[in-house]
This record gives structure tokens, C-alpha cells and sequence, in this order.
């Protein structure tokens, strides 16, 4: 029996409802299709029981993005944190900066035996040593220059001139031969890119990988000559990770366009180089970070490769499961990160479609429209009243060269203002939730002190929250959320005196400045 239009009409609006309910799995278009986990043979309740552990682990996750048979079965967010953001890549940089020196070989425009020394004729040391001028593209990107140490955490904030002052360091070891990680030789090549091109490295892939791809919206940190970083300061989307991460998976082809020559993806993604030649083998089996390094990749258990940046910034990418996984986070343990995927995410893929299980996916969706991370709640209630006037406490001089901070109660909304050397600023702070703001004070960074151009990332987007966790105690956090890391202020009230401790969330409790203030 035929239906009455009506019926069909009340149906199809039905439909309508139940497949936009069912959208948060996979949430908003992102560019890349999408699919129920089951459909691409993912069990969703191997999805979320990684998802459980990584709640219950000690890493604080940011988002999370699993692409199977090329098309998301899973994405997630912990709030604040969310899809439109851009997240600070680190290490996970390095990848993009080889894949630029990939598009400049298949075009012709350099070598990897290239002599580094060959691009920089005014930026030599006076007397070029043999092993310099041995030093080629190759050993930039397999990290083995050949330097005592890595240079990455003084030369940059020491030095103006980074390419001179790299050029004048010693080279101990023969280049090729001994691994080092080294980010300040990612930076060559980036410099490199662009003494070739005449163009910044974002801007030279930028019609080369990141239109084709559908990349918008990223920012690349540069150096104070205008060079992009290239080892670390790459800006961008878990989307972008993602699609990068499928952009290698299918051997540097992109809608059905061959962007970069597969050969270069299999040479760039391959084991070039024993990090630990003198570790036992079975120390090596389980450790992510002993299976060997490729060209600004590192090779993985279980045939994986993947793009890795600072506290947990992943693109995992795994051939034999045909799949993508695009992680950030701050980590205190990133191999535990790594053994998750490992222990639940892994064996969650079969290779057949899985049949539909309505239960397990309806409990993947609300576990991933939950995630978040908890504020600072109040435990107690204060024992100093911050109503009317602003309350200022002064420091003496200090490394973080904070001069005072100014305390204002709003109808429960804190007002919190630091005053540095050359300018004040101010936070808004609630309790028991994050409130959303924008503040020129830069945040914590591994490489904050780095002689670099900074002004463009300017404004910070901030989210922040308070809580009292005794009655002379106040905790105030200030999230920086398109970079890993959180600045804590806990203020310790000692009647017209207050103890400040300032702490950066990737010393992990380690390490903290403590300033005394008075009135």
C-alpha cells in the first residue's frame, strides 16, 4: 500500500533529524569524509576504550583524529580546546620542512648531496673545515651533522644571524654517520628553501601542498631575518595534521593528482639511520623513538612512520592498517601516548567491515562530545576579600621581570592584571569554567626566549579559570590554547603579603619562580 504524502513527507523529515543527531561522531565537515567506524572496519568500542585510557593516563590530550580507508571514523576535542583552532606543531614542523625539500629535488632545483656550505657563501667562518664542507642536505635531514651537541636551546637565543652562527660551530664526527637530533639543522633547510626559491618555505608550499590539500588559515613562525623556522613553529589545524598524514599514506597523491613523486615519499619515510647503534636490540623492540629515523620522520613499531613534535604532537601514519591518526596534547610521557594507540587502536582495525553496533557507537559519540578539561574549581571559601578596588601586590626584580599583579572581584568574575617591565595585562577569570579572551602577553613556549619575530601571532588566544584551593590560597590558570602549554598562578596570602608561584604546565611540577609580594 502506497504511503500518503504527508507520511512520506513526515518520514523523510525524520530521517533528516536522526542523521544530524547521529553528525557528532564525526562532527562538522572538515573536508575529509567521513564515516561510522564499523563501516571501515573500526570497532568503536576499541575507540573508546582508548579513549578511557587516555583519561585515565597522566597525558592530557588536546584532540584526536583517526582516518580509516581515508575518511574520519572518529574526531574528538577536549574543550576548551577545539576544531577550529590551530595548534603549535614543534618537532611535528620538521616534516612539512622535508617535504618542502622533496618538492625542490622532484623539481630539479637541488640535490640531497648538495654541499650546505654551497648556499651560504657570505655566512662562512673564516676557515672552512673539512667536515663542513662535507655537510650536504642529506645530512640536515637525516640528523647527522655531526655536532657535539644540539645548538637548538642556546643558538637561537643567543644569536641574531642563525645560519652564520650554525656554519661556525664545530662539526666532531664525519657528517652522515652519528644521529643527533638537531632541530637548529631543520632550520638550515628551511633557509635553504628559501635561498633556492626566493621564498619564505610556507609561501613555496604553500600552491604545492597546502591548496591542493585545503590547508588554510596556518601560521609559521620565522626568524628575525624573515626565515620560517622550519624545525619547530608551524601552526595549524588537527584537520590539516590529518590530511597531511593521508597525504603521505597515499604516496603524495591528492584528488586523484600526483603532487609529489611516490618515490620521494617511500625515500623520505624510509630507515635512514640508527638512532642508538650501541642499544641492545631488546631495549630497542618497544621504544618508538629506537626504530630508526628517516628524513625529518621517524620510523615506528608495527611498520608505522610518523611526523613527532615536543609533548605529543603526532601524525601517525600506518600503511599496513591504511590509516591516519593526528594527535596533540602535552605530554608527560609520549611513549605512553605511542603504546596507547598500540594497545587499543591497533587491533580495533580488521580488515573487513565490521557489522553495525548501534550500542558501542552511541556510547563512541557521547564519550566524544564529553571530552573536555577540567577548570579550576573553588574547594574552599576565600579568606581575603578581593570586592571594590583592585588589590596590588609589588615584586621585586625577577627573572620573569613580573613588576606586580592587581586582584579585582567582579560579581565572582576575577580580574587579574600582571604588570611586566613594558606593559600591563589583564585576564578575565571565572570559576568552574573556562572563560574565552585575547591577550598580547606571550605564553610559555620551549623556545620563548628565541631571538625571533613573534609579533605576528599576536593576539594570544587565552582561556582562563580561578579557584581557591584553601582559604588563603588562590589558583588562577591562564591556557594558552593554540600552543600546548598552561601558565598556573597560585597566590598564597599571608595578610598584607602574598607568596606568587608561577609555573609553566610543561616543567610538569618540576619546576616553578616563587615572588613575594607586598602592598
Amino acid at each position: 500500500m502506497a504511503l500518503p504524502a504527508f507520511m512520506k513527507r513526515y518520514l523523510l523529515f525524520v530521517g533528516l533529524i536522526l542523521l544530524l543527531h547521529n553528525a557528532p561522531v564525526c562532527a562538522q565537515k572538515t573536508g575529509l569524509p567521513h564515516s561510522t567506524p564499523e563501516a571501515q572496519g573500526v570497532s568503536s568500542a576499541g575507540i573508546d576504550s582508548f579513549l578511557t585510557a587516555v583519561n585515565r593516563s597522566k597525558n592530557e590530550f588536546h584532540s584526536f583524529m583517526l582516518l580509516r580507508h581515508g575518511k574520519v571514523v572518529a574526531q574528538g576535542w577536549w574543550n576548551p580546546y577545539s576544531r577550529e583552532l590551530k595548534h603549535t606543531m614543534y618537532s611535528c614542523s620538521k616534516s612539512f620542512t622535508s617535504t618542502a625539500i622533496g618538492f625542490l629535488v622532484s623539481e630539479k632545483k637541488l640535490s640531497l648531496y648538495d654541499k650546505v656550505i654551497s648556499f651560504f657563501p657570505n655566512s662562512l667562518p673564516d676557515t672552512v673545515k673539512p667536515y663542513l664542507r662535507e655537510l650536504s642536505i642529506r645530512d640536515l635531514l637525516t640528523m647527522s651533522v655531526g655536532q657535539p651537541q644540539d645548538p637548538t636551546f642556546y643558538l637561537p637565543i643567543q644569536s641574531n644571524d642563525w645560519v652564520k652562527s650554525f656554519l661556525a660551530l664545530p662539526i666532531t664526527d664525519k657528517p652522515g654517520t652519528k644521529f643527533l637530533y638537531n632541530s637548529m639543522a631543520t632550520f638550515m633547510l628551511s633557509a635553504i628553501v628559501q635561498r633556492v626559491t626566493g621564498k619564505k618555505e610556507y609561501d613555496y608550499l604553500k600552491p604545492r601542498l597546502f591548496d591542493p590539500l585545503g590547508i588554510t588559515g596556518i601560521d609559521w613562525e620565522t626568524d628575525n631575518h624573515g626565515i620560517n623556522t622550519g624545525g619547530w613553529g608551524l601552526r595549524l589545524k588537527t584537520e590539516d595534521m590529518a590530511k597531511f598524514g593521508q597525504f603521505y599514506l597515499q604516496k603524495g597523491k591528492w584528488s586523484g593528482k600526483q603532487l609529489l613523486p611516490a618515490k620521494w615519499i617511500e625515500e623520505a619515510t624510509g630507515y635512514k639511520i640508527d638512532q642508538a647503534p650501541d642499544t641492545p636490540k631488546n631495549r630497542k623492540a618497544f621504544n618508538d623513538w629506537m626504530q630508526g629515523y628517516c628524513y625529518q620522520f621517524w620510523r615506528c613499531q608495527h611498520n608505522a612512520f610518523r611526523g613527532d613534535g615536543a609533548l605529543g604532537q603526532y601524525i601517525i601514519v600506518m600503511p599496513d592498517q591504511d590509516a591516519v591518526i593526528a594527535i596533540t596534547s602535552e605530554s608527560v610521557n609520549m611513549q605512553a601516548q605511542l603504546d596507547a594507540v598500540w594497545t587499543y587502536l591497533l587491533p580495533a582495525m580488521k580488515p573487513h567491515v565490521l557489522h553495525a553496533n548501534p550500542t558501542a557507537y552511541a556510547t563512541l559519540r557521547k564519550h566524544l562530545a564529553a571530552l573536555h578539561i577540567s577548570p579550576a574549581g573553588n574547594s574552599a571559601k576565600p579568606g581575603i576579600a578581593l570586592n571594590g578596588a583592585a588589590k596590588t601586590w609589588s615584586f621585586q626584580p625577577n627573572s620573569l621581570n613580573i613588576k606586580s599583579i592587581s586582584l579585582r572581584n567582579d560579581k565572582g568574575i576575577y580580574h587579574l592584571t600582571l604588570k611586566t617591565d613594558s606593559a600591563s595585562y589583564t585576564f578575565e577569570l571565572t570559576s568552574g569554567k573556562w572563560t574565552y579572551g585575547l591577550t598580547k602577553m606571550q605564553g610559555p613556549s620551549l623556545l620563548m626566549k628565541a631571538k625571533e619575530n613573534f609579533a605576528f601571532l599576536v593576539p594570544y588566544r587565552v582561556e582562563c579559570c580561578y579557584g581557591w584551593t584553601d582559604t588563603n590560597t588562590l589558583q588562577m590558570k591562564l591556557r594558552y590554547i593554540e600552543s600546548p602549554h598552561t601558565e598556573t598562578i597560585t597566590c598564597h596570602f599571608k595578610g598584607q603579603n602574598m607568596d606568587t608561584d608561577v609555573a609553566y604546565s610543561f616543567y610538569f611540577g618540576s619546576n616553578k619562580l616563587t615572588l613575594h609580594g607586598k602592598q
